[in-house]
């Protein structure tokens, strides 16, 4: 099968979508398929270019048995509502020449992954060149969240746009998402649930695995036997209100015995950094590579993953997966009748949205309780193993494909 996938967001992207559309492409061409993908340069989540790319620049590649085309993109230094908008717009603009392009190779099916929706015109337009069937992947239902979060203000624009994405959506021959919540939001945007599939996020549990023993990360460190590190991994940017643990950082101060470990970038960590002055027990290190996800994984005693309520059900944390795999507790912050509840219930602890108190309470019952910290960590990699594991998952979605592209 001729496979064409279509995001911004591609490997050697380390966290987020990248990283998912990176890893099914390259499953996908493991196991037979003609594999192309169009994207952009890597930026995220540092909103700079990756080393060794041109922002500006055109360029075909050859990774893991997938041809590559990225293609130019404005990456603009301080992200707010108007600038995303010329950043999502300015790579749907220059990869349409290269989608047209694709005109002579003739793939059977177009993925488009989004964020971001002004890259669905352009993968309509290419599939009805191609004759080709359509299937929108949605990661983030970002209008939603970027209205929600406060990103883009403007109200009288809200109604339009999301008329104008349900339209768009209704012109995808499938369309699947991450959570069953998002999913039931496809519903009630008028989605036929026929035309819909749950595709969730997975981890490899041969690369995300329980360490034993010493963990050469944690040694660099210098944290010893007796500390315990309370963990978060990701992006740093508008959805995860990480300001929330510099807080249980702050109350359990005086707990010597635990440390906070903030790991990655993004557009709120000088934010966190001026926050976080002054507190011994808070550190902030850098994204680290592929080879040593797993050590880092392994790095917390304990997982921590808050979440702004504005932003639940629209994304699921796609850290997620991996802290499970880990074998190591997560205490998540969310409220009641939401995905990341019905997920993390009897994998974790959840803290309702504005318990900074009862989240630090929980980190610290937590710190102490070495016995719970490891019952809830082998639960989650119980779960990780039965139901996120990459090729049981990614099998499943290649028979789907398979059967969907051979249906006229």
């Amino acid at each position: 099968m001729k496979i064409l996938i279509y995001g911004l967001n591609y490997h050697p992207e380390l966290t987020g979508i990248g990283k998912y559309t990176g890893e099914m492409a390259e499953w996908l061409a493991k196991n037979g398929h003609h594999v192309r993908v169009v994207t952009a340069p890597p930026y995220y989540p540092k909103w700079k270019t990756g080393k060794g790319f041109c922002p500006f620049c055109y360029r075909i590649e050859t990774l893991n048995g997938v041809k590559v085309f990225r293609c130019p993109l404005y990456i603009p230094g301080k992200p707010n509502g108007l600038t995303r908008i010329l950043h999502l717009l300015s790579f749907s603009l220059s990869s349409l020449l290269i989608i047209i392009y694709q005109y002579a190779w003739r793939p059977h099916v177009v993925i488009n992954v989004i964020p971001s929706i002004f890259s669905a015109f352009t993968t309509l337009l290419g599939a009805a060149l191609f004759n080709a069937k359509t299937w929108l992947h949605i990661q983030d239902f970002e209008l939603d969240a970027a209205f929600k979060l406060g990103i883009l203000r403007e109200r009288r624009f809200k109604k339009t746009a999301g008329y104008v994405e349900r339209i768009i959506f209704k012109k995808f021959d499938r369309v699947s998402t991450i959570s069953l919540s998002m999913l039931r939001k496809l519903y009630r945007k008028g989605i036929e649930e026929s035309a819909t599939l749950l595709l969730p996020n997975w981890v490899d549990t041969n690369q995300i695995f329980p360490l034993t023993g010493r963990n050469s990360l944690r040694d660099a460190l210098g944290f010893g036997r007796k500390h315990i590190v309370a963990l978060y991994a990701g992006n740093m940017g508008n959805k995860q209100g990480l300001e929330v643990i510099i807080d249980a950082a702050r109350i359990t101060e005086r707990k010597k015995h635990i440390r906070f470990v903030l790991c990655g970038e993004g557009p709120a960590k000088s934010k966190l950094e001026v926050l976080s002055s002054g507190l011994t027990n808070v550190c902030f290190i850098r994204l680290q590579p592929l080879q040593k996800l797993n050590r880092l994984l392994n790095l917390a005693d304990i997982h921590l993953l808050p979440q702004k309520p504005e932003a639940a059900d629209l994304v699921m944390p796609s850290k997620l997966t991996g802290i499970f795999a880990s074998g190591k507790p997560v205490i998540a912050i969310a409220d009641p009748g939401t995905e990341m509840v019905r997920v993390v219930n009897g994998r974790g602890i959840i803290v309702k949205t504005g318990d900074i108190q009862g989240f630090a309470n929980a980190i610290v019952a937590l710190a102490d309780r070495p016995d719970e910290r490891e019952k809830i960590g082998r639960t989650g990699r119980s779960y990780a193993a039965e139901q996120l594991d990459k090729n049981r998952i990614l099998t499943q979605f290649e028979t789907t494909l398979n059967d969907f592209v051979r249906t006229q």
